[in-house]
């Protein structure tokens, strides 16, 4: 005769035959919180740093951008080469220069953070178009007088002067954004973390096990 078996519910704590242990912590939303918050701090200093960029950006196209010669008398000002192509190379040498700044970039957040995840993505991304705003103003602010008529009276009657800095196209500005995402995604794709191949496992029938001949086939 075997003995009485004690009711569920009269059994002492921690002794349910149906509550099983694995003895390890299972990760969850507090282990992947610390995680989450530093891909975030990490996106917005990169998109601080981008942004800062800048600045670089508004200097080089202030420097390198061709000067548009302009002539006043007494009644207008004109442009001295109505043949030049000096008043698109304003927009063209903007955006030389943000395509080789978007690629810098990338590189060089690729390079830092190898594991970046999506938030880095977006950051890089914010601080491209945040910086070629910040490069398009300074350049403007930094340029030649935006008043026309003011710089035509200061230069006097028949005398050239430069006219403004001006970025006709606005699209220019997406500019960097665009060579920054794109050559990220390929370095990426490139040279980025692997995920490891999954192990499936062996079926008793394939694996005869060491020391054990492979059965011949019928």
């Amino acid at each position: 005769m075997t003995a009485p078996l004690t009711p569920p519910h009269q059994q002492p704590p921690g002794n349910d035959p149906w509550q099983t242990h694995t003895g390890g912590s299972h990760p969850g939303p507090v282990e992947e919180a610390p995680a989450m918050k530093k891909d975030l701090r990490d996106a917005v200093l990169v998109a601080l740093a981008v942004t800062l960029a800048g600045v670089a950006l508004g200097l080089l196209w202030l420097w390198l951008a061709p000067k548009v010669p302009l002539i006043a008398d007494d009644k207008a000002v004109f442009l001295k080469d109505t043949e030049g192509e000096e008043a698109i190379g304003g927009d063209g040498t903007f955006i030389l220069l943000a395509l080789g700044l978007g690629a810098l970039s990338a590189a060089a957040v690729f390079l830092l953070r190898k594991n970046g995840g999506i938030a880095l993505v977006v950051g890089l991304a914010v601080g491209a178009l945040l910086g070629s705003v910040l490069a398009w103003r300074l350049g403007i602010w930094l340029g030649p007088n935006q008043d026309v008529v003011a710089a035509a009276k200061a230069a006097g009657k028949g005398v050239t002067f430069d006219a403004p800095l001006k970025l006709d196209a606005k699209g220019a500005l997406l500019a960097w954004p665009i060579a920054a995402m794109a050559v990220h995604l390929g370095l990426t794709a490139l040279f980025g973390p692997r995920d490891p191949d999954p192990e499936w496992p062996v079926s008793p029938l394939e694996d005869p096990g060491p020391g054990k001949p492979e059965s011949a086939g019928l």
